[in-house]
Parts: C-alpha cells; structure tokens; sequence
C-alpha cells in the first residue's frame, strides 16, 4: 500500500481520478505526459507513493523512479531524436517544486530551443499536439 494525499494532484493521477497522457506504469511509479510542457516530449516520472520530496522517499523506491525515468527518456531519445535530454527533481520552493509530490521531469532538449529556466512556469500546452507525441513515445517503448 503507498502512503497518499487527497489533496495531491500526482496521488490524484494514481489513483484515476485525473485523467493523463499514461506513458508507462509500475508497481511504484508511473509516467505520463506533462500537460503545461517546457518543450514537445517532456514527460514525468512519479513515485506512486506520496513522498513530498528527495528527503522523504524510501532510497529503493527513489532508484525505481530514476529507473522509470530513464525508461522514458530512451523512448524521447527513439520517437523524437532530440540532441539531449535533462533530468529535473526539485525539492522545496526555492528550488521551484510546485507539486509537492516526489517527481522527475524528462525534457528532450534541441540546441535551438533556447535557455531552459529551471523555474519555467507554466503555460498549458496543446492537447492535441501533447497527445500526438505522446503517442510517437509510446511507439518507441
């Protein structure tokens, strides 16, 4: 059983109540597409228990969700042939966490998509065109 919060929008996504971009699922994590996206492809891994941050998860189940987040960053890497790919997890305000549930960001980066802001904010993105990447990736997985 993985602790949850009722209020948590990723315990929320677990749990089905909040529809996603589902990439891939495990016994303790899961990855979906991020709906306000830094750039086409970026993707999170997430703990499926609810561990606020690096301080709070279990070290097994924070190298399960590096695992889920490498998994996802090789599909970027097939259906999108980007020229990198950055792996993000922040902890506390300070370092720009909004959602206060353990997380990767998977962002596939080009050489001409300009300066990445580790506080990016967040601009909703096209459902449609975040469903049509989303469907390259899992392709490739």
């Amino acid at each position: 059983m993985h602790p949850t919060d009722g209020t948590c929008i990723f315990c929320k996504i677990v749990a089905g109540q909040i529809p996603c971009f589902k990439l891939y699922e495990d016994a303790d994590t899961i990855a979906f597409m991020d709906i306000n996206p830094v750039n086409e492809g970026h993707a999170l891994a997430v703990a499926k228990g609810h561990h606020p941050t690096v301080h709070d998860i279990p070290a097994d189940v924070l190298g399960k969700v590096a695992a889920t987040a490498q998994r996802i960053a090789r599909a970027q890497q097939k259906a999108l042939g980007p020229s990198g790919i950055n792996l993000l997890q922040a902890n506390g305000p300070g370092a720009g966490q909004t959602v206060f549930h353990l997380h990767f960001h998977v962002l596939p980066r080009t050489a001409q998509d300009g300066e990445l802001k580790v506080n990016w904010g967040h601009n909703p993105g096209d459902m449609a065109r975040i469903k049509a990447t989303y469907e390259k990736m899992l392709a490739a997985m």
